[in-house]
């Protein structure tokens, strides 16, 4: 049987070939450029030239920890580096000027998600990187967890048949005081956290028909946006989803999991992270098929973790695209249809009503 989880196994990988790797420099010097981008980028054997940070005491100290050679004073001297391929880290109303920016001066990019809060400030920036033939990609890390990928690939094989739902159950506690532009922001849990599940959950069923949306929060909560979502969705094939997320879990008894059920059985794990935040644990995955058959639930062995090991995936799959041509899963054009999504979704929760992304 363990033959049979090697194409699985294949489609998990987060290694970076030789031949596709280029220099980076990094905008933004956050706690997510020093726990999950440059380990991640260590760990694929990517050489990090320079960063630049507004505050330059947190770059050298994010730059120290992590062998960091350069420091840009501004991020005009980071653009006219000769470095290929810009990460920009930073809170989204400053991302799409920056990246504007480094499209203009010939850089390819990794981009924070939301790639841009406005739809038609994303869409500009997808022609403008069209015009300059430059590639760009959206940190939409978790279609790179080893879980959902391995679980995307069992769908892929066709190990459940049809798929016919996606479930994703996200019941935790949530510090969110650590962003305090995110703590105050009105929007909160579809444009900063959410927006995984549901660009995962395309990267299995493709883009939703319908999408129906509840968004609330509990008296006396510190964040002034929605930490409790509940939302369908509905595919041309005749699929749904749902995505339940609680940030408000005040007993202590995390629940972090997913569920893809098809017509020839099901696919079942964890979302590790979660349970540890930002540490987390490996997560778990298992596939109970008809098909293979399984005899039962056959567990796929996870050995990375979303942070920082996932981390790595939309920068090889930048890189992939510079050096083949081949569009990544994670483009910046891909992402406008989970960006319409999320559009959707917020209002539906607005107007109580059915909507079309």
């Amino acid at each position: 049987m363990l033959d049979v989880l090697r194409p699985i196994a294949a489609a998990c990988d987060l290694s970076v070939p030789a031949g596709h790797r280029l220099p980076i420099s990094v905008v933004g010097a956050g706690s997510i450029v020093d726990v999950a981008h440059l380990p991640a980028y260590a760990a694929a054997g990517l050489e990090v030239r320079g960063i630049f940070d507004l505050d330059g005491a947190k770059a050298a100290a994010v730059a120290e920890r992590h062998g960091v050679e350069r420091l840009y004073g501004s991020l005009d001297e980071l653009l006219a580096d000769d470095v290929p391929v810009v990460d920009i880290a930073v809170a989204p109303a400053a991302q799409p000027d920056i990246a504007r920016r480094a499209l203009e001066a010939g850089k390819h990019l990794l981009c924070q998600k939301p790639f841009a809060l406005e739809l038609s400030v994303a869409e500009d920036l997808v022609a403008l990187a069209a015009d300059r033939g430059r590639a760009v990609t959206v940190n939409q890390q978790m279609r790179y967890e080893e879980g959902v990928a391995a679980a995307r690939e069992m769908v892929r094989q066709g190990w459940i048949g049809e798929p016919t739902s996606m479930t994703i159950t996200v019941d935790i506690a949530t510090d969110f005081s650590g962003w305090p532009w995110l703590y105050r922001s009105p929007r909160l849990d579809f444009w900063y956290h959410s927006i995984h599940y549901f660009d995962s959950v395309r990267s299995v069923l493709g883009d939703p028909a319908t999408v129906y949306a509840a968004t609330g929060g509990t008296p006396g909560q510190g964040p002034a946006g929605e930490t409790r979502t509940v939302s369908t969705l509905t595919f041309p094939s005749g699929a749904h989803a749902m995505v339940f997320v609680n940030h408000e879990n005040r007993a202590g008894d995390a629940v972090a999991q997913f569920r893809i059920d098809g017509s020839e059985g099901a696919v079942r794990g964890t979302i590790g992270l979660l349970y540890d935040y930002p540490r987390g644990r490996p997560g778990t995955v298992e596939v109970s098929s008809r098909t293979l058959p399984t005899d039962g639930w056959l567990t796929y062995p996870v050995t990375s973790r979303w942070l920082p090991d996932a981390v790595a995936g939309p920068m090889r799959a930048l890189l992939a695209e510079v050096a083949t041509g081949a569009e990544a899963p994670t483009s910046a054009r891909d992402n406008l249809g989970t960006l319409r999504l999320i559009h959707a979704l917020y209002r539906s929760a607005d107007t109580g009503q059915v909507q079309a992304p």
